[in-house]
């Protein structure tokens, strides 16, 4: 009786060159990733920068579609008290779309105006005592 049949056999093959690409693309999507100070300016600059403008057009934007249905109510509808009624209503949003985007625009500054003219000087190699 012969007890050899116990037999182990092992292939390897490297992967091709497309395949390499695609796994370090795969990868590096897991791969903790550093910020660069530029890039880090840039986020801060957009945290600041955006939330007063959605906030601002979604103001604007609704408030001018309230008064266009007031105005719609008194022109095609003939319902003139309730379309002026409407439209001073859409006319709250809309004016105040302006004063809530400089709020915003203003407080995020406060918040990251320090760290945003830190990282600046930084990058710009001046030492933050001004020109």
């Amino acid at each position: 009786m012969d007890g050899n049949n116990d037999k182990f056999t092992y292939s390897y093959s490297a992967p091709t060159e497309s395949e390499r690409r695609e796994i370090d693309g795969i990868r590096k999507q897991y791969l903790p990733k550093e910020e660069s100070k530029l890039e880090k300016l840039k986020k801060l600059d957009r945290i600041v920068n955006n939330p007063p403008k959605i906030v601002g057009i979604i103001l604007g934007v609704v408030g001018t579609l309230i008064f266009g249905l007031g105005l719609t109510m008194c022109l095609e509808w003939n319902m003139t008290a309730w379309g002026a009624v409407v439209a001073a209503v859409g006319l709250i949003p809309a004016v105040s779309a302006y004063f809530a985007y400089k709020y915003i625009l203003r407080s995020g500054k406060q918040k990251y105006g320090a760290e945003i003219l830190r990282l600046s000087n930084e990058l710009l190699g001046q030492d933050g005592k001004g020109e």
